[in-house]
C-alpha cells in the first residue's frame, strides 16, 4: 500500500495569518529595469479557459506537438496617469517630498477621493529629487459592476534622468496593456486570495477528524501544546478567520495581449462576469483571487531563463 500523503494546509511560511488591508495588492519592491516604461499594470479577472497550443519548448518531450494548456484571461482597461510622486532620500530611507497631479482628472476618480480645488504645483517647479513614481488609477470595466477606480503608485524603468522625462510624457494620459508587456513575457501576479470567513481548524489546517469517542469535539484538535512554556504556540491549529491574503504568483507566462475581445468571449460571457470589453492577456496557469478582482502584473523579479523568449503559437481557444 502507497503511503499516504496529506500536506498540512495553512502553510506556517505566512504569518500573521490576517486580511489584506489594501485591493488591489500593495507591491513592496519593484523590479529593476533598464527598460523605460511602467513597471505594471491592473487587470481584472475575469475567468478562466482551455488553449491548444503548439509546444516550443526546446527540451520538452511534446516539442512540436499540440498540447493543452489552462489559460486565465484578464481584462485589461487603460489606465490614466493622475499624478507623479517624487521622492527624496533622508537618513531614514525614501520620503515623499512632492506630488503632481495632472490638469483634467476623469470624474469617476471622485468616487475614490476627493478632487482638489485648487490647482497643484506643475512639474517644473520640483527641482531636487531621486526617485519618481507615477499615479494611475483604473477604470473599472463595464462587467466588474464596481464604479470605484483602483489607485496604484507605479514604479518606472530606466535611470533617474530617463525616469524623468517619461513621467512628464505620460502625465494626463492614458496607458494600454501593449505598452508595458508583451506576448512571452513573465509577470509576476500579485493578487488577493478568496475569502472564506471563519472556519474552523479541520477545513483551515486540515487537521484529521477525531473518532466518535473522541472527548467533547470531533472536528478540534487535541491539545493546545505542552505545560512548559506556558504559552500557546503560534504553531498551534487554531479557528479563525480563513483567505483574503495578500499572495504573489511568479512567473506567469503572457501567451497573448489581444485586443478583439470576440476572441475570448463565450456566446453567454464569463460566469458571474460578463462579457470582456477591453483588451486581454491570456496567462498561462490560474493565478490568485475570485472572478472580477483587481489583480496587479508586474515584470518578473526572477524570470524562467531557460524558457524560450518567444510565446508558443496558439492553435485554439476553447471556452
Amino acid at each position: 500500500m502507497g503511503r499516504k500523503h496529506h500536506p498540512r494546509r495553512g502553510s506556517l511560511q505566512f504569518w500573521p495569518r490576517k486580511r489584506a488591508r489594501h485591493n488591489p495588492a500593495r507591491i513592496r519592491s519593484w523590479a529593476s529595469s533598464s527598460a523605460v516604461k511602467p513597471l505594471g499594470f491592473i487587470g481584472y479577472k475575469a475567468g478562466m479557459a482551455h488553449t491548444i497550443v503548439r509546444d516550443n519548448g526546446p527540451r520538452s518531450l511534446t516539442k512540436g506537438e499540440s498540447i493543452s494548456l489552462a489559460t486565465t484571461i484578464i481584462e485589461c482597461p487603460p489606465l490614466f496617469v493622475m499624478g507623479l510622486a517624487f521622492y527624496t532620500l533622508s537618513p531614514f530611507g525614501w520620503r515623499k517630498s512632492a506630488t503632481v497631479l495632472a490638469e483634467k482628472l476623469p470624474p469617476h476618480l471622485s468616487r475614490k477621493i476627493p478632487l482638489p480645488k485648487k490647482k497643484s504645483k506643475s512639474v517644473d517647479e520640483v527641482k531636487e529629487f531621486g526617485d519618481v513614481r507615477l499615479l494611475v488609477s483604473s477604470t473599472p470595466p463595464e462587467a466588474t459592476g464596481a464604479k470605484k477606480p483602483k489607485l496604484l503608485e507605479m514604479a518606472l524603468g530606466g535611470s533617474l534622468e530617463q525616469k524623468s522625462a517619461a513621467a512628464k510624457a505620460l502625465l494626463g494620459k492614458e496607458l494600454s496593456i501593449g505598452d508595458v508587456f508583451g506576448e512571452g513575457n513573465f509577470v509576476d501576479a500579485h493578487g488577493i486570495t478568496k475569502g472564506k470567513g471563519f472556519q474552523g481548524t479541520v477545513k483551515r489546517y486540515g487537521i484529521p477528524v477525531r473518532q466518535h469517542k473522541a472527548e467533547k469535539t470531533k472536528r478540534g484538535i487535541g491539545t493546545l501544546g505542552p505545560w512548559h512554556p506556558n504559552r500557546v504556540r503560534f504553531s498551534v491549529a487554531q479557528s479563525g478567520k480563513m483567505g483574503y491574503h495578500l499572495r504573489t504568483e511568479y512567473n506567469k507566462r503572457i501567451l497573448k495581449v489581444g485586443k478583439d475581445s470576440k476572441e475570448v468571449n463565450p456566446k453567454c460571457g464569463f460566469l458571474q462576469y460578463g462579457l470582456v470589453r477591453h483588451p486581454y492577456l491570456l496567462l498561462k496557469g490560474s493565478i490568485v483571487g475570485s472572478r472580477n478582482r483587481a489583480v496587479v502584473l508586474t515584470p518578473a523579479r526572477r524570470p524562467d531563463t531557460r524558457s524560450p523568449k518567444e510565446a508558443p503559437e496558439i492553435i485554439t481557444l476553447v471556452n
